[in-house]
């Protein structure tokens, strides 16, 4: 695992301050997307295929920040879209920067290096670089031929400005297990702080319906690529999480701790299912009858393993008992 000292105490503090004040439902990360609009138009993905008006909105910096206040979990994702775009991007991070909070700013990294001067290296802002693999297979997946050579450009200038950097893929149906390790390798290659890596959710409406992994493929999958780690390996993300994804471990789905907020408020239940908005933080957490989601609760939610869902019950499987930080420490000092 890689993940700064600094970070894993503050969210491990949060985590048990809300154990200790009896809090049962409780934010680790807010999925903040700004807009929808993106310059790239993955098949995998539903945010898209929004009609224009839609696309042409876009949440203030005040609305943005109010909602981080609302929330008040210690780690800002800011997806989209392509946050880039977003004209004010640089304020919103500020803002959040103000806040002591630990941003993971999404991108395709098309529009990194020409955005860098919008910001300031700091140990609360990293830059989370979409990589669905090798050229062959993230041209692919993004739809367009030359994207990986720019990331990885986009990449190596952040990394030369000491901003850190980390990457997040999305594996589907036909991924190849020794690719995905080469790939694995080439990031840790370019010196970048770690890797997250999640199974793609079957978006409703994302073009392509016909590559997403079922329950049993993601875990034939994962552990196949774990099979035989390698040392170099590093994941910025619960190593119980990765325990999960090779059917280790089993957890239920713990939506309310990665809730969303973007142009139409707070989605419920997940930002992967089209079920509504509230308005406030508080009703959604209040209001929503959380008891209905999740694999076994929900037929949506039947092939779910995404990391939005899971690993908040990893982090809390780490601070529930002796052994699941045991097994924390443990599995920290290897790669899966």
């Amino acid at each position: 695992m890689s993940v700064p000292f600094s970070q894993a105490f503050t969210i491990s503090a949060y985590v048990l301050k809300q154990k200790l004040k009896g809090n049962k439902r409780y934010p680790l990360v807010l999925m903040l997307e700004p807009l929808f609009r993106c310059n790239l138009e993955c098949a995998g993905c539903g945010k898209i295929q929004y009609p224009e008006p839609v696309l042409k909105q876009r949440l203030t910096p005040e609305q943005c920040l109010r909602a981080v206040d609302d929330c008040g979990a210690p780690v800002v994702s800011i997806p989209g879209g392509e946050p880039l775009i977003h004209p004010e991007i640089d304020q919103i991070v500020q803002g959040l920067v103000a806040r002591k909070k630990y941003i993971y700013l999404c991108t395709n990294a098309i529009l990194l290096k020409r955005k860098l001067d919008l910001f300031q290296p700091t140990k609360f802002l990293t830059f989370s670089v979409h990589m669905d693999g090798l050229k062959e297979e993230h041209d692919h997946a993004v739809c367009r031929d030359g994207v990986y050579e720019q990331a990885v450009e986009g990449i190596k200038e952040a990394l030369a400005r000491g901003f850190r950097v980390t990457t997040n893929t999305t594996l589907f149906l036909g991924a190849k297990p020794e690719r995905v390790r080469q790939f694995f390798d080439a990031m840790m290659d370019l010196g970048i702080e770690g890797m997250m890596v999640s199974p793609g959710y079957p978006y409703e409406k994302a073009p392509d319906q016909d590559h997403f992994l079922q329950r049993r493929q993601t875990k034939a999958l994962f552990e196949a690529i774990f099979a035989k780690p390698n040392k170099r390996w590093r994941f910025n993300q619960s190593p119980l999480f990765l325990q999960f994804l090779r059917g280790k471990r089993e957890y239920f789905c713990t939506p309310w701790g990665n809730p969303t907020y973007n142009i139409f408020g707070w989605q419920k239940p997940c930002y992967l299912l089209q079920e509504g908005y509230f308005k406030t933080f508080k009703e959604l957490i209040e209001k929503t009858d959380w008891e209905n989601y999740g694999t076994g609760r929900n037929p949506k939610c039947a092939n779910c393993m995404v990391h939005c869902g899971y690993e908040a019950s990893a982090v809390d499987d780490t601070f529930s008992s002796l052994r699941g930080l045991f097994d924390t420490i443990r599995f920290s000092l290897k790669p899966a």
